[in-house]
């Protein structure tokens, strides 16, 4: 009896297998990713004490672990065993996300992950199976973009290490990062990836700004110079999301009948016409880094498609209603506001 009942669980699951190979498999790729970096991992209290890492990267990780205390003790966010590790990724790009949209209109393709819920983007840590999706999505006529992944959360289920690529980032980027990190960890609300997301900036970037009027000064470089960087991102989020606008409207004039090349070059144009006026945008950084838009080859296969809009949707749509609400409703408290979403919205 026990031997029948033990062949029928194997044949169901050899049938689960076989009906969802493409998220087995998916999940099996993303477990060996992360093992490896488990395995790889070094504890933070051993790079420090290592004397063939250079000062400069022990800063920035003493840093990281000061950035962390700021969030608990003063933002109060959830404790967390995170960034007590160290990942050296030896130069090397070590995750990428592909996310993808409707050619004529700006709607995301989504994704449904057990437990997680829905995702309208895909992580992977093997660069070849990011290809291989992609290549999928656009002969099914996707708009696609795949962008490597300066770090991600694994929402608490394990403890993310500090990345070797954190360290090469100014103060205020370092704090808005891993602030807006260890927001996923205290609050992530499934199916709600763009409540998610802009939630998390918002944290961070809120984060970011207190942590470093405490260390450095209101005066300081660091504080001004990362205030400008906000201000830059904020006028060109602003544009960007006036982008998302004027497609969207344009797309509701495109009727079934209307030939592909007619919606193709109205699409282009536009976009172009997005593009060229992000140029214009002002940038008062004392460290001004060529400009976004800048580092694009502005040819027609090089524009930013439906799939790039989407993305600017999905993180920054909803700053103006998060803001509002902690300064009006909470006067800018924040471990209120913290405490009423945790309440409002249950995570996972």
């Amino acid at each position: 009896m026990v031997k029948k009942i033990a062949l029928v669980i194997v044949g169901v699951l050899a049938v689960l297998v076989v009906w969802q190979w493409e998220l087995v498999s998916y999940g099996l790729m993303q477990a060996r990713g992360q093992l490896r970096i488990l395995w790889n991992m070094k504890p933070v209290v051993e790079v420090l004490s290592d004397k063939t890492y250079p000062d400069s990267a022990k800063k920035k990780i003493e840093l990281i672990r000061e950035i962390k205390r700021f969030a608990i003790d003063s933002l109060g966010l959830d404790k967390s065993g995170s960034y007590e590790s160290f990942y050296d990724q030896e130069g090397k790009p070590i995750l990428w996300v592909v996310t993808a949209a409707e050619p004529y209109q700006l709607i995301a393709k989504q994704w449904r992950f057990p437990i997680l819920g829905t995702f309208s983007y895909k992580g992977f840590f093997e660069k070849d199976r990011a290809d291989s999706t992609v290549s999928e999505l656009k002969r099914e006529g996707f708009d696609t973009r795949i962008g490597e992944v300066s770090a991600w959360s694994t929402l608490g289920f394990l403890n993310d290490p500090i990345l070797s690529s954190f360290l090469d980032r100014p103060e205020g980027s370092l704090a808005e990062l891993i602030i807006h990190e260890l927001t996923h960890g205290t609050l992530f609300v499934k199916n709600s990836l763009e409540y998610n997301e802009n939630l998390a900036d918002f944290v961070g970037e809120y984060g970011a700004l207190r942590f470093l009027a405490q260390k450095y000064g209101k005066t300081s470089v660091p504080y001004q110079n990362y205030l400008a960087t906000k201000a830059f991102y904020e006028r060109y989020d602003e544009h960007v999301l006036h982008g998302t606008r004027m497609l969207d409207s344009l797309y509701k004039t495109f009727k079934p009948a209307m030939p592909v090349v007619v919606k193709d070059s109205l699409k282009w144009k536009m976009i172009q016409q997005i593009v060229d006026l992000s140029d214009t945008l002002t940038d008062q950084r004392s460290n001004a880094s060529v400009r976004l838009v800048k580092k694009r080859r502005l040819t027609k296969l090089n524009l930013p498609n439906n799939a790039y809009f989407i993305g600017y949707l999905t993180y920054r749509k909803q700053q103006n209603r998060f803001r509002q609400e902690f300064e009006k409703q909470f006067g800018g408290d924040f471990k209120k506001y913290l405490a009423y979403l945790k309440q409002t919205y249950p995570s996972l």
